[in-house]
């Protein structure tokens, strides 16, 4: 009896800790929610007071603002902590004239790129806003972007992103690639020391020469829901101006140094000599989601690409240059020119689409890539040009599953290739092109192609798997 009754007084007691512990959460609750009690602003520079401090819920009254003067060359600096910044149904105008001011303040970061927005402060939110560049000013230099996040715990969420700005336009990677002419206006940059941060639902239409989601650097990040969508041209096009700046140069492209011996570029085949050839295919932009090894000797780990979308760019998702394992899952890539999926060292592919109309649904491209897993459907690639590689696969150890929800939405002379020089990918000219210990379930009928350095192919194939004698 007396156990019974220290029992049901010590559950008395727990219950009544635990409702005060309740009360007290929710009296906080009701703190935090009184602090960032929403503050409407109806002007730009009002919003502007607000972007450097903490813990505050800042609305900006929906409607058109154009920014087209700057102290620095972060143009707007977000560095509040723990804030959220509502500005749905907002939209800036960006006068590109800021990106060519030299009188503008640079940053302590060591980093002389110019931006529309910068966000720095931790655990801060930014939600809503459509922003583009307006005006046809290039910029001082190949960095210009619109968003560079670089705080920790960022959400970055339903922004809408348009590109302009760049010189040359029309012409992609065909000029200044690795250097000359070309100055660029990427979309938005997530860079070390960011940490934690998540793009959700955000669109990115490139209509300038850059990269539309890219980092450099970053921890944990998640890209989810998010799109992505640049524009084609053909070569045929091209040769076709009676003016401007491709007629200038009589169509001599400035080849870049890791150009094939075939004269293969980023997706396009150009003279030997440099010269533009009729009947190929040009990115306009670069990367729709890119993955940078590293930014100034810190690593980028960690990231996830989950639910997105990239149509018409020169690669798609690209993870592959990243030593650390990603993950790409339930992704769509259509219409991109160099490849789908750029695929490297432990990276995950789960449940994605893409088509080989212009490159390569996907590719495993690098001999020391090792241990990626690929579960790829191929959507319609007919009707497509200068491509007949369905799929590239080179290093040790993978998995890779290959299908089609119609075997006729793959061209009959198209391949799978392994241990290829072709395609994207390879720069080291003296590497040996291998492909071993690959576990392959190709369930198309498209034939496989197994090239010298092929060896311990585990392969199931609807499709046909010859050896290509050298």
């Amino acid at each position: 009896m007396r156990l019974t009754k220290l029992c049901f007084l010590s559950l008395s007691f727990l219950i009544l800790f635990v409702s005060c512990q309740d009360a007290r959460a929710k009296a906080k609750d009701e703190v935090v929610s009184i602090q960032k009690e929403i503050i409407t602003v109806n002007s730009l520079s009002d919003f502007k007071k607000y972007i450097d401090k903490d813990d505050v819920k800042i609305k900006l009254a929906p409607g058109n603002y154009q920014i087209d003067q700057a102290k620095s060359i972060r143009f707007i600096a977000v560095t509040g902590n723990n804030s959220h910044y509502d500005l749905t149904g907002v939209r800036f105008m960006v006068d590109t004239k800021l990106f060519s001011r030299k009188d503008l303040a640079k940053s302590d970061d060591g980093n002389s790129m110019y931006c529309a927005i910068e966000i720095s402060g931790n655990n801060t939110v930014f939600e809503g806003l459509y922003i583009e560049t307006y005006g046809d000013a290039s910029g001082l230099q190949s960095k210009n972007k619109i968003f560079n996040v670089v705080g920790e715990g960022i959400v970055l969420k339903n922004v809408e992103v348009r590109t302009s700005g760049s010189n040359p336009w029309g012409y992609g990677y065909l000029y200044g690639l690795g250097g000359g002419d070309v100055r660029k206006m990427n979309g938005i940059r997530v860079g070390y020391p960011a940490k934690n941060v998540s793009l959700i639902g955000c669109k990115v239409h490139m209509r300038a020469m850059g990269h539309a989601i890219f980092l450099q650097g970053a921890e944990n990040t998640l890209i989810e829901d998010c799109h992505v969508d640049g524009l084609l041209r053909t070569t045929d096009a091209i040769l076709a101006e009676t003016s401007g700046y491709g007629f200038d140069r009589d169509f001599y492209a400035l080849k870049p140094k890791h150009a094939h011996k075939n004269g293969y570029v980023e997706g396009t085949v150009i003279g030997l000599d440099g010269k533009i050839l009729p009947g190929e295919i040009v990115s306009l932009s670069e990367d729709g989601i890119r993955l940078y090894p590293e930014y100034q000797g810190h690593p980028t780990k960690n990231t996830t690409v989950k639910d997105c979308s990239v149509f018409q760019m020169r690669r798609g998702i690209c993870v592959g240059l990243n030593k650390f394992g990603d993950k790409v899952i339930n992704c769509v890539v259509r219409d991109c020119v160099t490849t789908g999926f750029n695929v490297g060292n432990e990276d995950v592919v789960i449940n994605c689409s893409a088509d080989a109309k212009y490159g390569e649904a996907f590719g495993v491209p690098y001999t020391n890539a090792k241990n990626a897993a690929v579960n790829i459907n191929i959507l319609d690639s007919r009707n497509g040009m200068a491509n007949n590689m369905l799929a590239k696969i080179n290093g040790t150890g993978h998995h890779i599953v290959i299908k089609t929800g119609n075997d006729d939405f793959i061209p009959k002379d198209m391949a799978i290739k392994l241990s290829v020089w072709e395609g994207y990918g390879n720069y080291n000219s003296k590497a040996t092109m291998h492909a071993t210990n690959i576990k392959l379930e190709n369930k198309t009928q498209t034939q496989v192609l197994k090239h010298s350095g092929t060896q311990n192919l585990e392969v199931e194939s609807k499709g046909q798997v010859i050896e290509v004698k050298s």
